[in-house]
C-alpha cells in the first residue's frame, strides 16, 4: 500500500477537481467540494491547512471513494 503524501490543500483541490468534484463553498478555513454520481451525491470538505496532515488527507480519500495511487496520479 502507497503511503499518503503530505501536500498543500492547493494541490489537493486541483486534484479532485480533476476527478469530477466541483467547489461548492468555502467557509473560513474549510473548503466544501461535492460530486454528483449515478446513485448519489459525495461530499466532504477539505481544510485550508499548508500542508493537510496525512490521517486528514487519508479520511478525505476515504469520503472521495479514490485510492491513494489514483491520487498520486492526479497530482
Amino acid at each position: 500500500m502507497t503511503k499518503v503524501p503530505s501536500v498543500n490543500y492547493e494541490k489537493v483541490i486541483k486534484a479532485l477537481r480533476r476527478n469530477g468534484w466541483v467547489v461548492v463553498r468555502q467557509r473560513g478555513s474549510h473548503i466544501r467540494l461535492q460530486k454528483e454520481t449515478t446513485e448519489r451525491v459525495l461530499k466532504l470538505t477539505v481544510p485550508a491547512h499548508r500542508p493537510i496532515k496525512r490521517s486528514t488527507l487519508a479520511h478525505i480519500l476515504k469520503q472521495a471513494e479514490i485510492s491513494v495511487e489514483k491520487f498520486i496520479e492526479l497530482l
